[in-house]
């Protein structure tokens, strides 16, 4: 069985455990914890701890064995160097001339392997075996109409489950004959089917080739040249022919094999040297020479076979309409329809094509050729990370409780963090990195000066107890001075956003008062000086200041003595910050990560009485946030819910005070793993409304020997704001936490989702389904290829050849955790083509990360090739170049992923859809995100019952816009993530009359672009015009009633709202009590949400409809269907509503727009 089905979505368990004891310590296994129920906390805790290298033995899919049988030979990307590549036209027609064999669909659900070639002078296709005879089994090329990509005519889009395993990528489609009927095909891989697409439109682009005899009317030259006369061809030549003469000194056209070898590395950058030396010693074989030296000939076929890569040639062909370079014009459609760029301007084209074209023709006719096109696409604005997101871009004057916050832990330890010895290089290295919050453990030194360093005390195991200060003799203490010293220096180098420095110390007072003379004199009027929290209305402390408040400032974390301690120093608790105290996990069975097969079981002691500490009070004066454990989180509960019994969890100590019910804001709540992952299992709702005002933090477990990391992404979902990393052990956690940290300039900060920002709104972190308000969306992602991928580090000992494989992992909430892998390209050198595309659903965009992971399928242990990671928010559409970093987070010089990127808010973004089951159906079945629920108290349901009927409409109007849109794109061929502007394209060239002119033109009625029939049209033409028309007008009752359905939503939502602060007194009139009264304020918060999403989503739709009305006017004057006057009309008879944008979303002209 392969591992994979042909449509390259649907995964099966091999026969490889999903985790594996752990064999070489660099070893990264991609692990993505998949959503469902399982294992309590503790062992989710524990679990997958260690990175476990992924097994070779994976079953070999067939489809990566060479195509075709013994009878035809065909061109495969996936091959060894020393065979043939497709890098021009001529070679697409000579190796459709040779023939191969292609899956011929039917409407019937059948399918017929049949043997499809050209004919030597270009004029049809013919195919065999067949029934007919062999005139009947033929099409001639000149009644082809156009040639479509992937799954989108009738028999594709109807043909129920038989298409759904049929892979998009190899799928092709050719229209033929006055009534657009259609031949449907499936090549064995989609680098075959894009030969015959590529082959067939150039016959279409240039009818003067047909029946001129074959590929002898097209120059082959050297290396299978660019076709004779198409200008991309010809100013590639002249480029290699000037760049051959600049290192030809002597001007007598050969050079030295050394030269022509350094040249082509220069014009080709990453390309091995190694692999260029090897093709000329080929062709040196093949042509039995005697001499090395290297004619321009034989540089020019080297360079073409090596630098041309398949996968840019066939797109720029696509684009180029066969001529094999861009104009300015061509450039500016494909950035604006695949790419994204919406303000894409003519003279910006043609400053990015200087930039980009190497050939002085090009630069001079404002025309960008093949090496210019892979050079855009290799450049930095081509990258998947939106170019945005490179500096601060977040809104930085909230307060601090609202941000996710770079946390690192014990920075200051070199190897692990229970033996290891203080080293100043990796606080160092944390601050470079962009971390803003740092942990310093310190313990008394000898002479009176306090140092860094772990004293666990006595309730640590001990069979790690022995170790502390490991190897005193050897190496000089390292002291809380020269701490601060590299603090001050480095604090603000990457950032300049506060930073947090977490104390841990147990020193005698004397210490304690000398270390509180270093930070003032060291950190000076950088540190932040603490008033008493003033108290704001209704007696509340008033919340943390923002970032943008603190910048360059310095704020200590630690204990605090009460205000009204007088004296020189005072008694404090000092909760068991490790997991020895006991606490909430005491007496439950834990393993030691990474030892399970061992069966070493730690038994958590029971709780001790909080230790006491005495603190110096100059110290506790320096104090900006007081640090405490989860007694303040379980006192807001209690608090919340005093009508129940205080939950047994909670630990109580005698003689405290009661704590109140709300922990200050200037207090950071400090959490053990384990208990945070039961709180984020158990209380996922309490905890997201903790961090509302509270910062909290969550510290790896004392039973990870090895310093390995958590998942972060586990206690973000909690609204966690500090999750503090181990910086100096890489693997995948700490790859999502740069990841993380990168949406937001890498400054320290990003800030976290609305939901867990609002006073009033429902979020929990086990979301398993939708989230309230807002419909999930869909990412889809083809992986195309990948670049100069090195060998996996540590495999000395192998072969040259590598057997790569891409891993894409979604990280998120519960019910978006997915991961995907391609096929393997086995025997793939270090440039494989994959061409797979995979689909993802996304619920929480604002919490989703995707993590792209290559790894090599043949080496035993050390299989990790690279990885990138970036937030779902950070995402470019269209094609883009994925850089690859490797183990420590540094990018791979030269090394990429190259995928083309689209997001859409229905699912199958331009999958088929099965018969019978329209687009509107599939769009009303799951509405669970928009349905009100049940709050048992009579006011309150009362006030929601109106927003029924508006929430309803809401949905048609959008679902319905959406439905025309994709049944208009389904018309025209094209996928659902097509762009309006290609749709017109696809349209002008079927009311084309055969003299050119247009059987339609736009005229406006109202404002909205309207298309009229000006002559008799064929039946699909006229089929297409009517999805065309029924996209108008959904479009128009959206922009019609979308401000009046927000209103009523709106207004409902006021009236809800003024119930939010006497909600519980409500409930307890009615007679709820605890977990009902809970339940009814989960409904309420919960039906909160769901109007302000609808609200926010109906004006976003609203805009989104008058947009795709401005492109249709646009498209409509650029493809010749407008008397001039019409679409300059547009601008004024725009539809008359003028709308904000929705806060949030990205309007379509934000600084990323521009070239």
């Amino acid at each position: 069985m392969s591992e994979r089905d042909g449509n390259g979505d649907a995964m099966c368990g091999d026969a490889a455990p999903d985790f594996v004891p752990q064999r070489a310590s660099r070893g990264r296994r991609s692990g993505v914890i998949l959503a469902g129920g399982g294992p309590d906390a503790d062992a989710i805790l524990l679990d997958s701890v260690k990175a476990a290298p992924r097994r070779s033995s994976i079953i070999k899919d067939p489809s990566v064995q060479k195509v075709g049988g013994g009878r035809k030979k065909t061109v495969s990307f996936s091959s060894m160097p020393s065979e043939k590549k497709v890098s021009s036209a001529a070679d697409c027609l000579a190796f459709m001339q040779g023939g191969c064999e292609l899956k011929k669909i039917r409407p019937n659900s059948r399918v017929y392997c049949r043997f499809y070639t050209l004919d030597p002078d270009l004029s049809c296709l013919r195919w065999e075996p067949s029934k007919k005879d062999s005139e009947r089994a033929r099409l001639d090329v000149c009644r082809v109409r156009e040639v479509r990509t992937g799954k989108s005519t009738e028999t594709f889009l109807h043909n129920g489950p038989l298409s759904e395993h049929l892979a998009e990528e190899a799928a092709f489609s050719v229209i033929h004959g006055e009534d657009y009927q259609s031949l449907d095909l499936v090549a064995l891989s989609a680098d075959v089917a894009n030969i015959w697409v590529t082959g067939l439109r150039y016959l279409l682009a240039h009818p003067s080739v047909i029946g001129g005899g074959g590929a002898g009317g097209l120059c082959e030259g050297a290396g299978g040249l660019a076709v004779d006369g198409s200008p991309g061809g010809r100013m590639r030549s002249e480029w290699l022919a000037a760049e051959f003469a600049q290192v030809d000194e002597d001007g007598h056209g050969i050079v030295s094999e050394d030269v022509a070898v350094a040249t082509i590395c220069k014009l080709c950058p990453g390309i091995k040297e190694a692999k260029v030396r090897l093709r000329f010693k080929e062709i040196q074989r093949s042509k039995e020479k005697l001499t090395s030296h290297v004619t321009r000939e034989e540089f020019h076929e080297a360079f073409c076979e090596l630098c041309t890569r398949p996968d840019v040639y066939f797109l720029l062909v696509q684009l180029s309409k066969d001529r094999e370079c861009l104009d300015p014009q061509d450039l500016r459609l494909f950035l604006e329809t695949e790419q994204g760029l919406s303000l894409a301007t003519t003279e910006g084209c043609w400053e990015l094509l200087r930039r980009c074209e190497p050939s002085a023709q090009g630069k001079e006719k404002g025309l960008l050729g093949l090496d210019g096109f892979a050079r855009y696409l290799q450049s930095p604005e081509c990258q998947l990370l939106d170019p945005e997101h490179l500096g601060v871009c977040q809104d930085m004057n909230m307060p601090l409780s609202h941000y996710y916050i770079s946390t690192s832990y014990r920075s200051y330890l070199l190897e692990d963090q229970v033996h290891g010895r203080a080293d100043l290089g990796g606080l160092i290295k944390a601050l470079q990195s962009g971390c803003r919050c740092v942990e310093l453990g310190v313990t008394d030194g000898p002479e009176g000066e306090p140092i860094l360093g772990v004293d666990y005390g006595p309730d640590i195991p001990h069979h790690h107890h022995h170790h502390h200060h490991h190897h005193p003799h050897h190496h000089a203490p390292v002291t809380i001075r020269s701490a601060l010293e590299v603090l001050s220096k480095y604090a603000f180098l990457t950032s300049q956003y506060p930073l947090l420095v977490y104390l841990c110390q147990r020193c005698s007072p004397g210490q304690q008062r000398t270390m509180a003379q270093h930070f003032k004199k060291v950190l000076g009027s950088r540190l932040y000086k603490p008033e008493p929290p003033p108290l704001g209305p209704g007696g509340r402390a008033t919340p943390l200041p923002s970032p943008e408040q603190l910048k360059g400032r310095i704020l200590l974390v630690g204990k605090k003595l009460p205000v009204e301690q007088d004296g020189s120093d005072g008694e404090v608790s000092e909760e068991d910050e490790e997991i020895g105290g006991g606490g909430p996990l005491a007496g439950r069975r834990m393993t030691i990560p990474g030892e399970e097969e061992l069966g070493v079981v730690l038994v958590v002691p029971p709780p001790s009485q909080p230790r006491k500490l005495r603190l110096h009070k100059e110290l506790s004066d320096l104090v900006a946030i007081a640090r405490t454990g989860s007694r303040g989180f379980y006192a807001q509960r209690a608090g919340k819910q005093a009508h129940q019994l205080s939950p047994p969890s909670s630990p109580s100590s005698p003689g405290l005070p009661p704590p109140p019910s709300e922990a200050p804001p200037w207090t950071l709540c400090s959490l053990g793993e384990g208990e945070a992952g039961r709180l984020t299992t158990e209380s996922p709702e309490d905890l997201v409304m903790f961090t509302k005002r509270t910062l909290t933090r969550v510290r790896p477990s004392s039973v990870r020997l090895d310093s390995s990391n958590p998942n972060p992404q586990g206690y973000w979902k909690g609204g966690v704001q500090l999750v503090a990393l181990n910086q100096q052990t890489v693997g995948a956690m700490l790859d999502l936490h740069r990841g993380r940290f990168a949406q937001n300039g890498g400054c320290g900060y990003v800030l976290r989702p609305a939901v867990m920002r609002d006073e009033v709104s429902y979020f929990s972190a086990h979301t398993q389904g939708c989230v309230p308000g807002v419909p999930a969306q869909t990412l889809r992602i083809k992986v195309i290829s990948a670049h100069n991928l090195p060998k996996p580090q540590g495999s000395g000992a192998k072969g040259e050849v590598i057997d790569p494989y891409v891993v894409l992992e979604l990280h998120g909430v519960p019910a978006d955790c997915a991961e995907q892998r391609t096929r393997t390209a086995a025997q793939n050198q270090d440039d494989p083509l994959f061409d797979e595309t995979f689909e993802f659903q996304v619920n929480m965009p604002e919490l989703a990360l995707l993590r792209f992971v290559v790894l090599d399928d043949d080496y035993i242990g050390d299989d990790f090739i690279g990885q990138y990671s970036v937030a779902f928010e950070c995402l470019q559409p269209g094609y883009r170049n994925v850089p690859l970093l490797g183990m420590a987070g540094d990018p791979l010089p030269h090394t990429s992923l190259f995928v083309h990127v689209a997001v859409t808010n229905r699912p199958g973004g331009g999958k088929a859809q099965r018969r019978g089951l329209s687009v509107r159906r599939v769009g009303r079945r799951g509405r669970e995100y928009v349905t009100l629920r049940h709050t048992g108290i009579k006011a309150v349901d009362e006030s929601f019952k109106p927003a029924g009927a508006p929430l309803r409409e809401a949905t048609d109007l959008r679902e319905d816009a959406q439905s025309a849109t994709a049944g208009f794109k389904e018309q025209c061929g094209l996928p659902t993530v097509a762009k309006l502007k290609q749709c017109i394209q696809s349209l002008t060239t079927r009311l084309q009359g055969p003299e050119g002119a247009m059987g339609a033109t736009m005229v406006l009625r109202e404002g909205y672009p309207c298309l009229e029939p000006i002559a008799s049209l064929a039946d699909p033409t006229r089929k297409l015009l009517t999805a065309y028309d029924a996209m108008i007008a959904a479009q128009r009752q959206l922009i019609a009633n979308a401000d009046g359905v927000q209103e009523r939503i709106a207004h409902v939502q006021r009236e809800g709202m003024d119930f939010h602060e006497e909600l519980c007194r409500l409930g307890e009139k009615e007679g709820l009590k605890g977990r009902k009264l809970s339940k009814a304020v989960e409904s309420f918060t919960w039906n909160i949400t769901v109007l302000k999403g609808q609200s926010d989503l109906l004006r976003g739709a609203k805009m989104d409809a008058l947009d795709a009305l401005r492109q249709l006017a646009l498209a409509c004057e650029a493809c010749g269907l407008t008397s001039d006057s019409s679409a300059s009309a547009f601008s004024t008879a725009e539809p008359n509503h003028s709308s904000q944008p929705a806060p949030g979303r990205r309007s379509s002209t934000h600084g990323n727009g521009r070239v």
